[in-house]
């Protein structure tokens, strides 16, 4: 990061503000303005993201644009809201010109797709490293947005995509395995360029009962759904949708990657028995695979069953920043 820009404004104006949507007043004023549509409640989610505790600092400045959104998007996703806008904030160590530009596009080019553009923001210097923080906003079903308090006994248990590509990644880019280019190439993009399932969690409203995205392992996150529901669940590894990336590695570190990896940003969903095809219609043309992964149980607890049929033990914990030794 060598060149620096003229000034704040001359960096928001350059890389941040374009013309607002009809409708919003967006990046130029103290606030930004939104409408939300009738019958909708807004829904509003905040990530920050730390330079080497959530990306290591030679991550593609673009890739890093695309992921500052996406996680934020994820969460709207699992709400099935619909995006209307975001803000953003960035505390720069330095600001280069190159370095602004691709992460700008990479940001825009998100927000674009989903159609949730940057309506807002501030930035400012960092006396160490990289943070970014964004806000995102979206419009819910009053009264049918989907909540992770809505699980029912008996509901199978779903979850989009694949899962643990995203933190072998991790772990080989933070030496916690054995330095393997080729393994890195095949995953490295499941945990830097993330996609947000928002057409799904849409479709899946009226069709799921509870949902919640995957960002610090399926297992840590799925159980916020049964403590929140006061249900149970009884998982099926081999049922496991598992990276094709992760063929090879030994059973513990693809265990580990499966139930306990995070930046995922998949869905987890409970549906009811009788919902089965239409779970896997309204994902097919949202153009996301699914997987019934397991069933709600009535009784507490959080059980994985392995292919010998007995309940797997040592089960990997997810992802905490305060954990508790």
């Amino acid at each position: 990061m060598e060149a620096s820009v003229a000034s704040e404004f001359d960096l928001i104006s350059r890389y941040f503000k374009r013309p607002a949507p009809a409708g919003l007043l967006g990046v130029g004023d103290d606030c930004a303005l939104f409408p939300v549509p009738a019958g909708m409640r807004v829904a509003t989610s905040t990530d920050l993201l730390i330079e080497g505790r959530h990306f290591f600092p030679d991550v593609d400045p673009k890739a890093l644009g695309h992921k500052s959104l996406a996680v934020n998007l994820s969460d709207l996703a699992a709400m099935g809201a619909q995006p209307i806008g975001c803000v953003l904030g960035l505390a720069l160590p330095r600001a280069s010109e190159p370095w602004l530009a691709a992460f700008a596009q990479g940001f825009h080019d998100l927000a674009d797709a989903q159609g949730c553009p940057l309506i807002g923001g501030d930035t400012t210097r960092s006396p160490h490293d990289l943070v970014i923080s964004v806000t995102v906003f979206g419009a819910a079903p009053a009264g049918r947005a989907l909540h992770r308090d809505a699980a029912q006994v008996g509901d199978q248990i779903w979850v989009s995509g694949a899962l643990g590509a995203a933190d072998v990644a991790y772990r080989l880019l933070a030496g916690q395995l054995p330095a393997d280019a080729m393994l890195l190439a095949a995953t490295r993009r499941a945990l830097e360029w993330p996609e947000p399932r928002v057409a799904l969690g849409q479709a899946l409203v009226d069709v799921a009962h509870a949902a919640i995205d995957v960002s610090d392992g399926l297992l840590q996150d799925l159980g916020h759904i049964l403590s929140a529901s006061h249900v149970g669940a009884q998982l099926q590894y081999d049922a496991m949708p598992i990276a094709p990336s992760l063929q090879g590695l030994p059973p513990t570190a693809v265990r580990q990657a499966v139930l306990g990896g995070g930046d995922v940003y998949e869905l987890c969903f409970t549906a009811a028995p009788d919902q089965h095809v239409r779970v896997t219609e309204v994902a097919a043309h949202a153009g996301v695979s699914v997987t019934a992964i397991g069933h709600i149980t009535q009784d507490p607890g959080l059980i994985v069953v392995g292919a010998d049929g007995q309940p797997m033990r040592s089960l990997p914990r997810g992802f905490d920043h305060f954990p508790v030794s």
